[in-house]
């Protein structure tokens, strides 16, 4: 059998295991060393689990993980999510669909704090969705606004998913994570667009909320949320003005938001124990997920799979961005059933090289992807997002739910096609710091 039929029949074997729930860390280094094994002899397989492991774990660029991580489980358990709400809502709740804007506007700061859109969708649901149903806003279009504002977790930085691509790619983790911010912004923008068009077209989904903050209340409301907007600043502004590394931005946000929240006796006892808890439990995963990765990389470069579909694509007359389009669409397909992190690793050791020799930017490819995969989270039968919001509000058919974020999709989909045809909106700020 040629090396290459066992690289098909590992990426295969991968894919079962992932669909059958089995760990994805625990799948990749199941495959990832049976195939090293398989390819070369069992001492050799055994030498590659060691040597994965520690080259992994021993990467110093990777302590940016945990650090970014703790930040936000300190933001995360000091009740923020609903002074965020509270503020935005201050602001700009009396607009048309003012509550479902504030949420998405509630969702794009609270994602520069958590990094993850699971976080971001679960926090937000909970305290979001029954303050429109208060104010009788259609429930279909609230959950919609939920599911649409928690992809911003993963898109605007610190992402945890944009670190571990450029772990995945070798891509320069702070260029990464700038190159996040601007379309993070954009798409923020665009989704409170949409939330107004779509009220203007069918007032009756979103009734106008009459009364209006004064100016002293929208100040006011400011004061719960500035410090912590503060520490997002100074990390993720120490980066852009060279003035700190990733890691050392981790650092400097994870006690910084530590001291803040024991400044501001926002940290119970229980709320410091859990978010240790869970930064623990995260990296941990994350790390397995690395170093299997690194593991089935090797497997795969042993198969000469990436080697020999760069070579074959390089080779066909065809434009670049056919292929691109091609890949996007396995992408899409991939969505609807994987999960995210699971898609990376099983694509990214055969996609990047292949982006890369097509003469696509490496950065660029992260950002696209990320906006792929947050399609991924809102369209069924997986719709993470959307099974999160079920599980908060039990009342709404989850046909519902998908049914409501259609708008959204189509945004996302219509502004991925704009960061293709103008990168420059990505690659701009990263161009600015290298």
């Amino acid at each position: 059998m040629s090396p290459e039929m066992i690289g098909v029949l590992g990426i295969v074997l991968l894919l079962v295991l992932i669909l059958l729930r089995v760990s994805v860390g625990l799948s990749l280094f199941l495959v990832g060393f049976l195939g090293v094994s398989w390819l070369s002899d069992w001492q050799v397989g055994l030498s590659q689990l060691g040597s994965s492991a520690f080259g992994t774990s021993n990467n110093y660029g990777l302590s940016v993980i945990p650090l970014f991580i703790l930040m936000g489980m300190f933001m995360s358990n000091t009740g923020l999510g609903k002074d965020l709400f509270n503020a935005v809502d201050k602001w700009i709740g009396h607009f048309r669909g003012g509550l479902a804007i504030a949420t998405v506007g509630a969702a794009s700061i609270f994602a520069a704090i958590s990094g993850s859109s699971n976080a971001t969708t679960a926090t937000l649901a909970k305290i979001t969705i029954p303050e429109m149903k208060e104010y009788n806003y259609r429930t279909t279009f609230s959950t919609a606004a939920v599911a649409a504002g928690g992809t911003l977790g993963i898109l605007i930085p610190p992402s945890v998913i944009l670190i571990l691509y450029g772990a995945l790619t070798s891509e320069p983790i702070g260029p990464l994570l700038i190159g996040g911010l601007v379309p993070g912004i954009i798409m923020t923008l665009l989704f409170m667009l949409m939330i107004n068009i779509q009220v203007r077209l069918d007032p009756s989904i979103a009734p106008t909320k009459m009364e209006k903050a004064t100016i002293e209340e929208k100040f006011s409301s400011l004061k719960s949320v500035w410090p912590f907007l503060l520490i997002f600043a100074i990390s993720i502004g120490g980066i852009y003005f060279g003035v700190f590394t990733p890691s050392e931005a981790g650092g400097i946000g994870a006690i910084g938001a530590f001291f803040l929240t024991l400044l501001t006796k926002r940290l119970s006892f229980k709320g410091l124990i859990s978010s240790l808890d869970e930064s623990i439990r995260l990296t941990v995963m994350l790390f397995l997920i690395l170093i299997g990765a690194s593991l089935f990389g090797k497997f795969l470069a042993l198969s000469q799979i990436p080697m020999y579909l760069t070579t074959t694509v390089g080779s066909l007359d065809v434009s670049p961005y056919l292929i691109m389009a091609m890949i996007l669409v396995v992408y899409f397909i991939l969505g609807m059933f994987l999960e995210g992190i699971a898609i990376m690793v099983l694509t990214l050791p055969i996609v990047y090289p292949l982006i890369t020799q097509l003469g696509f930017d490496g950065l660029w490819f992260g950002i696209i992807m990320v906006m792929v995969l947050n399609i991924g989270v809102l369209t069924p039968p997986l719709g993470l997002s959307v099974y999160i919001i079920s599980g908060v509000v039990k009342d709404v058919p989850i046909q519902q739910i998908f049914k409501g974020v259609i708008p959204a999709i189509v945004t996302m989909v219509a502004f991925t096609i704009v960061l293709i045809i103008f990168p420059e909106i990505v690659t701009y700020l990263p161009g600015l710091i290298e």
